[in-house]
């Protein structure tokens, strides 16, 4: 009898070799994977953890995370300075020496300049170790991407790899773009911590159009703690015009809208809403009821800014981007056809009335920042993601209520949000909050999500 392997002997190898879909095992209590951020850094810092012993227990760890969750499209190793902060940029944003290929299959720019908020990260303390997955054009269904904490759950998009990257261990910070809550939702969704960032223009430089009134940088990391640690070390608090988040006790308003019947809020997402009030209330910050009418009659217009400004975009782009675009991708386009132009100029002209006028708004409620759920119900399983046929909700759709949610908002106002979980439903998905302030308060927001997640306590999220 023959001694040499069959082809099901070297399938089985290579399966064995592969680690194939398997989960990569949790790294063992004090080896360089297991140190929280801030003691990983001053390690790096001292000396006491090497750079080749970080390069080869990253190495090992994001080859068996990615090739698990599927978070990237290309990594970068480690450099000779062995970073001890690994950035995640997300697939639209330009990173020198990486090619940007929008989530598209066929298409790839290759950018001589990083955008700004990248070339500003000090170097030997932050690098970019990957570009990673986007849906395409930021507008379609689906990234293949799983999601670490809660597999059977949708990652969410567009910015989908942003957060899965940083969920998996892959990065420490993800960088992506939050339109309409791309950011939030995929941050969200993965059990970690996503910030918008107020919408500016100055900002956005190599960052690929959607909607540009309403584009904005967004950042993820595992933890509030963590983007409280970061956001000053790698100089994130010198983006824009950004104002220091000033003495507590904070005055939160608690949107009301969304508890009444045009809110549509779900009785998951509303407990979650009860434990945020409460842990914060325990944290000694005084909470009362607001009302945003005008500005919640304004979440589907700013569904149709995006989708009009996508499609108005589209045809500049055809050329250059491959035909055989996903039909969700066209779904979504094909909502923005339909904006007519005196439908967009009224549109237009509300979001330069709000923007005039929403600040007055904390003024006249005494507040420093609202308090919502981050949607109207819970993260959704895969199965019922798959089933959309556009990301953006067309008027006619009979859950249209329900898809506008409460992440436009921010996006419409061009404010800063930051969302993170407060708990879990019976299927361990994460349930979150969002907090929205005054433009430039990204401090403000970070120290009451840092004040919140520590009232919370954890929550027992780990790659899966």
């Amino acid at each position: 009898m023959s001694d040499a392997p069959t082809p099901q002997d070297a399938i089985t190898a290579y399966a064995h070799r592969a680690h194939w879909n398997s989960p990569p095992e949790a790294p063992r209590p004090g080896t360089p994977m297991a140190l929280p951020l801030p003691e990983r850094v001053a390690a790096r810092s001292r000396g006491t953890l090497t750079a080749e012993e970080w390069r080869t227990a990253e190495a090992d760890w994001s080859d068996r995370a990615d090739a698990r969750y599927r978070a990237t499209v290309q990594r970068a190793p480690l450099g000779t300075d062995a970073a001890p902060v690994r950035v995640g940029v997300k697939d639209t944003v330009d990173v020198a020496g990486l090619p940007t290929r929008l989530g598209l299959r066929g298409h790839r720019h290759h950018a001589r300049v990083s955008t700004p908020a990248i070339a500003a990260l000090p170097p030997g303390l932050a690098a970019v170790t990957a570009k990673v997955v986007t849906t395409e054009l930021n507008i379609g269904v689906g990234s293949e991407c799983v999601n670490p904490y809660v597999p059977h759950i949708d990652p969410g998009g567009s910015s989908t790899g942003t957060a899965v990257s940083v969920a998996a261990g892959i990065c420490d910070l993800g960088l992506g773009t939050d339109v309409l809550g791309s950011v939030r939702w995929p941050a969200g969704q993965c059990a970690t911590v996503g910030l918008r960032m107020t919408q500016r223009v100055s900002l956005l430089e190599g960052v690929f159009p959607l909607s540009p009134p309403m584009d904005a940088l967004g950042w993820v990391t595992r933890s509030a703690a963590d983007l409280a640690y970061l956001w000053p070390l790698l100089g994130l608090d010198r983006l824009g015009t950004q104002r220091p988040a000033g003495e507590g006790p904070y005055r939160i308003g608690v949107v009301a809208n969304a508890e009444g019947p045009e809110g549509a809020c779900g009785p998951a997402m509303r407990g979650a809403l009860e434990t945020a009030c409460e842990r914060l209330e325990a944290s000694g910050q005084r909470l009362g009821p607001v009302r945003v009418d005008d500005l919640w009659a304004l979440r589907g217009p700013a569904w149709e800014l995006c989708a009009r400004q996508a499609w108005d975009a589209y045809q500049v782009w055809r050329p250059w981007v491959p035909a055989d675009l996903h039909e969700t991708t066209r779904g979504a386009l094909e909502v923005g056809a339909k904006v007519q132009d005196d439908r967009y100029a009224w549109i237009l002209e509300r979001l330069a009335h709000t923007r005039a006028t929403v600040e007055a708004g904390f003024d006249d409620a005494g507040v420093d920042a609202w308090l919502l759920p981050l949607d109207p119900a819970a993260p959704p399983d895969l199965a019922a993601a798959d089933a959309r046929v556009s990301t953006i909700p067309a008027p006619q759709d009979p859950d249209y209520d329900l898809r506008v949610a409460y992440t436009p908002l921010a996006s419409f106002a061009g404010l800063p949000a930051l969302t993170l979980p407060v708990a879990r439903d019976e299927r361990g998905a994460p349930l979150c909050v969002q907090l929205i302030a005054r433009r430039d308060h990204e401090p403000l927001l970070i120290r009451l999500a840092a004040l919140l997640e520590e009232a919370v306590g954890p929550l027992g999220f780990r790659p899966s």
